[in-house]
């Protein structure tokens, strides 16, 4: 992949009880608060490339691949709930305690079950285009809406039409102008969708949006959290994101009157062309809240 990258020794990797090979990448002091990154349906750690390593002068810089992203096995039985066992398993294996968590569109379900968990252990959050409301769910969502109230093979592809080489790509580009467009690399969804193609990682791709529906009907006990516990958060919103409604930035804003929120001029993938804005952005919190 070009641009700037992150080297192939950094990339390590756990066995986990159930059997499977978990990848992630450390950086920075491990004596400092966590900063647990999780990224979202297609990419992996390589999707935080640009700013591990200014991160890393702040936090202990936690980035794994979730399980059938990147260089992660697949899971027999794929789930929001089996991923976070999967990440807990990894931060006991590191010994972290307390850690910020970047929340991003599939790692948003994980992060929050993580901080749920264990609300003591939470420094702060940041989210990056992760919903948790029902504000963010529009009518883009209507096929996997009906997939979830009734799931018939029909139903089931219609819901998942968009798991090709195309759909992979329209993660990175769809809805940005032109402009911020060409500042992506093709490089990440040509290998995205090598990596979709590995043995198992389709059926767990399949299993996840089915299993989303979890994770929404749990919106309520999530702002419930949220209200009660105040976390410092720190939201940085791609405006031209297609799938997550800008309405789900002020239901944030709602939950956490005092979050501090920056929308930039920048898709669903933020990193890939606003990581220079980004980067001083999350860095200044960390070190504010850690």
């Amino acid at each position: 992949m070009t641009g700037p990258t992150l080297p192939e020794h950094d990339l390590r990797k756990i066995r986990l009880k159930g059997g499977t090979d978990l990848a992630f990448r450390v950086a920075g002091d491990p004596g400092r608060t966590a900063l647990l990154l999780m990224h979202g349906d297609v990419g992996s750690s390589w999707l935080f490339r640009k700013v591990i390593g200014p991160l890393s002068e702040v936090a202990y810089v936690v980035a794994p691949d979730l399980p059938s992203f990147g260089a992660s096995d697949a899971l027999p039985n794929a789930s929001f709930e089996a991923f976070t066992d999967c990440v807990q398993e990894l931060l006991d294996h590191l010994g972290v305690r307390r850690r910020f968590i970047y929340l991003h569109d599939y790692g948003a379900p994980v992060g929050l079950r993580l901080a749920m968990r264990a609300p003591e252990m939470v420094s702060g959050l940041i989210v990056q285009n992760g919903n948790a409301h029902p504000s963010g769910i529009g009518p883009q969502w209507a096929k996997t809406q009906a997939f979830w109230l009734a799931p018939d093979a029909a139903n089931e592809a219609a819901a998942t039409a968009h798991l090709t080489a195309e759909g992979v790509r329209n993660v990175y580009v769809s809805g940005a102008p032109d402009d911020v467009a060409a500042r992506i690399d093709p490089a990440g969804w040509v290998e995205d969708w090598r990596v979709m193609n590995l043995p198992g990682r389709m059926e767990n791709r399949r299993a996840l949006i089915a299993d989303y529906a979890t994770h929404v009907a749990r919106f309520p006990d999530i702002a419930a959290y949220l209200k009660e516990r105040q976390p410092p958060t720190l939201l940085l919103w791609g405006r031209h994101d297609p799938y997550f409604d800008l309405a789900e930035v002020w239901s944030w804003l709602e939950t956490l009157p005092r979050m501090e929120a920056h929308i930039l001029d920048g898709t669903h993938l933020l990193l890939e062309t606003h990581a220079d804005e980004a980067s001083p952005l999350m860095k200044a919190f960390v070190a504010r809240h850690g």
